[in-house]
């Protein structure tokens, strides 16, 4: 057999197919050779890069792999200091790595490279950026088999090859096949990148022989005979199925045997059903939403279950695709096996489908799906949504922006069993978006959890709060000035309620402020007293809607970038909407351990992401939307191991004095975020420092009442 005698799909999905049983296993017995790239040198990635090299080995078949070492702060800055070689820095980075006792599934796949390393069947290259003063990632991630009739099949990763991937066991691969029309340029193209990559040729990009000390170490790790296959498939289903010991009936919704809810989750599920299965939770960001609706969902199935009507179908919506891979993580634990209905229909419409039908046709116990909001509008799912199950439940994750009118007319009014999550469900300036997610999802349920809740409870860390306030320069104070006096006549002429015009003009003034020129003079005198920190972000963006990155919040982000990186030394990588969803989990893994000292952020931090290991924070958006400035000091407070407390710098545009009439629209403008920023300096450990700050802003604008 050769690899044309396979059967292939254009995308494989670890929720959705066995990628070792389907994918991997098939062509590694096929394949007489199998290159292989992966992100870092870790045990992790080094696990996945193995996935079915048990058969491999039986077949001699022989695999070539390129990797890079992760590399500290402290290892870059011995290197360009000159007190280390740079090889000798590498090696103790990749022994590092292999010096620890490996088990399970992981110890097989680590004893498959071993086993082909020392039979003169594997050949390992490190890649290593060249220029290590704009140190970056490696994140390339693809692999090609070769049979012996020059065949080839490629595949890229959703480059989810961190540890915290391999511990999820998500994973998603787009196919392509030598022999397939279209596809053959593709596959030349990838060949053609690893050849060159392997010759030492990629620009940027240094690529090394494996150094004989990390040889020695992962030798110490090869067996005395070939791996077990079985075992490796054994121990695979182990690491996919984590929670197999409370598994009743697969697929429906059961809480885990650990789970243990805290009292204000235990009384929002009571309320809930209480509400007869309406409701929305508003509960403070990182006070564990996700938790508390899946616990309803197995709550509500076991009801059910005992009154025999049976729940069929749980309906989870969400605003992003990120947020999805992040609910899918969080539903395995309770035993559900969704379908991720985003992206491209062709992916999961027709397993959609085929699963309705069997749930329909009493086949099948129960479906969950979840999906982005962009999707629910679309025909490809809408069309699905016609066959629900007469028993379904519907969550709505940050569900404010469900308010928007194209959004609402979408919810499914079928479904009856309604929950809605949101830290700010109330819709900014959008009263009739506001309602219409009460209407549809339920009133706001007991007890609302703040973020004093939050802090006070544990379930938040504390943290310090120093406001930085920043002054116009004269040429944005004379367009301030232009945008104030647009702004007093559309308010004068059509009030402030459903006026666009007033809208538009206090939208553009908002991006003048969150751009703020000396917002980079404070940023460098701040930063240039706290190089020796990490884990910090930095916060930009222009206060624009959700969705849309403007040039303006684009080249403050490149501006802030370029201060960090070249003029002070202080390694960041951006993090915005189009960061994939692999190199996010590249960059949350190299944040978490430090080898990059911060992140740079635009919007995609506002709802859902989670990176714990944020300890201080450097806002430069500013922002008039309750919503957004919640969330987003919110995030930064999330517990991490080591995290006992967080620091928030935050920048704060002070409005010029226009003087006369113009004082009153801006005490009315500036009383509500103003509020905001009270609000927060008193919840911190050092209110006292951070409300002084505050109080000269404060007197000048007669707000002292705040």
């Amino acid at each position: 057999m050769t690899l044309q005698s396979l059967s292939f799909r254009n995308q494989y999905r670890s929720n959705r197919q066995n990628l070792l049983k389907d994918f991997y296993v098939p062509c590694l017995k096929q394949s007489a050779t199998y290159d292989r790239a992966v992100g870092f040198f870790s045990s992790s990635s080094l696990s996945l890069a193995a996935q079915g090299l048990t058969e491999f080995v039986h077949g001699g078949g022989r695999m070539r792999l390129v990797a890079s070492p992760h590399l500290s702060p402290e290892d870059i800055e011995a290197i360009q200091l000159g007190l280390r070689q740079r090889e000798d820095v590498i090696t103790v980075a990749l022994t590092r790595e292999l010096n620890q006792d490996f088990e399970g599934v992981v110890g097989n796949r680590i004893a498959c490279l071993s086993w082909l390393l020392a039979h003169g069947l594997l050949e390992i290259k490190i890649a290593v950026v060249k220029n290590l003063q704009n140190y970056g990632i490696y994140h390339e991630k693809l692999g090609i088999f070769t049979d012996a009739e020059g065949s080839r099949v490629a595949f890229a990763g959703s480059a989810n090859e961190s540890a915290r991937a391999y511990r999820c066991n998500f994973e998603c691969i787009d196919v392509f096949r030598s022999w397939q029309p279209g596809d053959d340029d593709r596959i030349a193209e990838k060949l053609e990148n690893f050849e060159e990559l392997w010759q030492n040729r990629t620009p940027e990009l240094e690529v090394l022989e494996f150094p004989e000390a990390a040889r020695r170490k992962l030798l110490e790790k090869c067996p005395d005979h070939p791996p077990d296959f079985a075992q490796e498939v054994e121990g695979a289903i182990q690491v996919a199925n984590p929670t197999e010991q409370y598994h009743l009936i697969p697929g429906v919704p059961i809480a885990p045997d650990s789970l243990v809810l805290r009292d204000y989750q235990q009384q929002a599920i009571n309320h809930w059903f209480a509400n007869k299965g309406r409701g929305t939770l508003k509960m403070a960001t990182g006070s564990g939403k996700t938790i508390t609706a899946l616990a309803i969902a197995a709550a509500l199935y076991q009801k059910c279950q005992a009154q025999n009507k049976p729940l069929k179908l749980l309906l989870i919506v969400c605003p992003y695709r990120h947020l999805v891979t992040q609910w899918a993580e969080e539903c395995r634990k309770f035993n559900l096996d969704p379908v991720l209905a985003f992206d491209r229909a062709h992916t999961w419409q027709s397993d959609l489908q085929a699963q309705l039908l069997r749930v329909i046709g009493e086949r099948q116990p129960f479906i969950t799906v979840i999906t982005t909001n962009a999707t629910l509008r679309q025909d490809s799912l809408q069309s699905q949504l016609a066959f629900l199950p007469q028993l379904a439940m519907i969550i709505g994750d940050e569900a404010h922006n469900l308010g928007a009118e194209n959004l609402a007319s979408c919810l499914p009014a079928a479904i009856k069993l309604r929950l809605a999550l949101s830290a700010t469900p109330e819709r900014y300036f959008d009263e009739a978006g506001t309602e219409r997610i009460f209407d549809y999802f339920g009133p706001v349920l007991e007890p609302e959890f703040t973020l004093r809740d939050a802090i006070e409870t544990g379930a938040l860390v504390q943290y310090t709060y120093t406001p930085i306030l920043i002054e116009l320069t004269p040429g944005e104070v004379e367009r301030y000035a232009e945008l104030t006096v647009a702004i007093g006549r559309a308010m004068g002429i059509g009030g402030r309620d459903d006026n666009t015009a007033l809208e538009r003009l206090l939208f553009e003034r908002a991006r003048l402020i969150c751009t703020a020129e000396n917002k980079l003079t404070q940023l460098r005198a701040l930063m240039a007293n706290r190089l020796n920190t990490d884990h910090t972000l930095f916060y930009c963006g222009d206060g624009s809607v959700e969705d849309e990155t403007t040039e303006e919040s684009r080249r403050q982000l490149e501006a802030v970038t370029e201060l960090l990186n070249y003029r002070l030394g202080y390694k960041v990588e951006p993090y915005i909407a189009e960061t994939t969803l692999g190199e996010r989990d590249d960059l949350r893994y190299a944040f978490e351990k430090g080898h990059i000292k911060g992140l740079v952020a635009i919007r995609c931090l506002d709802e859902g992401v989670d990176i714990p290991a944020i300890r201080t924070a450097v806002i430069l958006a500013s922002s008039s939307n309750p919503r957004q400035f919640i969330q987003r000091r919110g995030r930064i407070l999330r517990r991490s191991p080591g995290k006992n407390q967080a620091e928030l710098f935050d920048m704060l545009v002070v409005p010029p004095d226009l003087g006369g009439e113009y004082w009153q629209i801006e005490r009315r403008v500036l009383r509500g975020e103003l509020a905001r920023f009270v609000e927060f300096a008193d919840l911190a450990l050092n209110a006292g420092e951070a409300r002084k700050i505050l109080y000269p802003l404060q007197e000048r604008y007669d707000l002292l009442d705040l």
